[in-house]
């Protein structure tokens, strides 16, 4: 019942893509790895390769990841 239960938490990665390519350069963007890190910043997307980084300006760091790494993101709403 616990597989079910975390597996039904975790986007797919088809639908982890479609996301992406959306938000190809999103300002500010949580995700979820499936290692259990979680890191907010900015999007940068290359849907060729399936792959990006994630930039947070504000703690002086970035992240490369792959789709296939990803468990759940969010976009953090834009503020006015």
């Amino acid at each position: 019942m616990t597989t079910s239960a975390k597996k039904s938490r975790e986007l797919l990665p088809e639908k982890i893509y479609d996301v992406l390519l959306n938000l190809r350069t999103a300002a500010k963007l949580t995700i979820h790895f499936k290692d259990g890190r979680v890191v907010q910043g900015a999007l940068i997307f290359n849907p060729f390769k399936g792959t990006g980084r994630l930039i947070n300006i504000d703690q002086e760091q970035s992240v490369d990841f792959s789709v296939d790494d990803i468990r759940d993101l969010k976009v953090a709403p834009t503020e006015s």
